[in-house]
């Protein structure tokens, strides 16, 4: 049966790898990814819908198809205004599994953040949980949800701070262990294809994945 994806931030560090990985292998028969402004990608299983994400109910007839995978997300320095960074972290990502959950998707998965917590004081994980539970709360048969840590990669922006991280961490990474090893930065292309792989699985219910075992996936 032909199976067709939907990706909401392909232009990220792990949408951009997840995009190239459901393109290569040949479980997707079609990728449709949801973009500001189209990307400079042509590919015979690609098709990109420019779109206004605050209108996203605009667009619910195309999301269609099989699993949908929101890598949306935004950082303190990008989206200084907390109830900008609520809509990107949250508003976008839950109206989307709402619209999903309505056209029958099968499959949802969310790149959330280590430390995610409903519970929490601090505003951006307390976000992150909020996010994840009112998006279980959807009913969509599978969700999973990933929490990585510090992320590895290669990003199309500059950012001297994260490249400073990124040698830091491949210093600190050998010394947490135990119940800190969740904490050990990951290369965003193991979380892209723990992604893929869990949707080639036939599975329902709520799954979440610590950074530690995203690797293992």
């Amino acid at each position: 049966m032909a199976k067709k994806a939907v990706i909401a931030g392909s232009s990220g560090l792990i949408g951009s790898h997840l995009l190239q990985i459901l393109l290569e292998q040949a479980y997707y028969d079609e990728v449709l990814i949801l973009v500001r402004k189209k990307l400079p990608l042509q590919h015979h299983k690609l098709k990109q819908l420019v779109i206004d994400f605050e209108h996203l109910e605009t667009y619910k007839n195309e999301l269609n198809g099989y699993a949908l995978f929101c890598c949306l997300g935004s950082t303190k320095k990008k989206t200084p205004d907390l109830a900008v960074y609520r809509k990107i972290d949250h508003d976008y990502p839950l109206l989307l599994a709402q619209l999903a959950m309505q056209n029958g998707l099968e499959q949802y998965h969310l790149v959330s953040s280590i430390g995610a917590d409903i519970n929490g004081v601090n505003f951006y994980t307390k976000t992150k949980g909020e996010t994840e539970a009112d998006i279980t709360a959807t009913g969509i048969p599978a969700i999973h949800i990933y929490r990585p840590s510090f992320l590895a990669g290669d990003r199309q922006e500059s950012r001297p701070m994260e490249k400073f991280l990124n040698g830091l961490m491949k210093v600190i990474n050998p010394l947490l262990f135990g119940s800190w090893k969740k904490y050990r930065s990951i290369d965003a292309s193991t979380v892209a294809m723990a992604m893929y792989l869990q949707s080639t699985k036939q599975t329902t219910g709520v799954f979440i994945y610590e950074s530690d075992k995203i690797k293992q996936l």
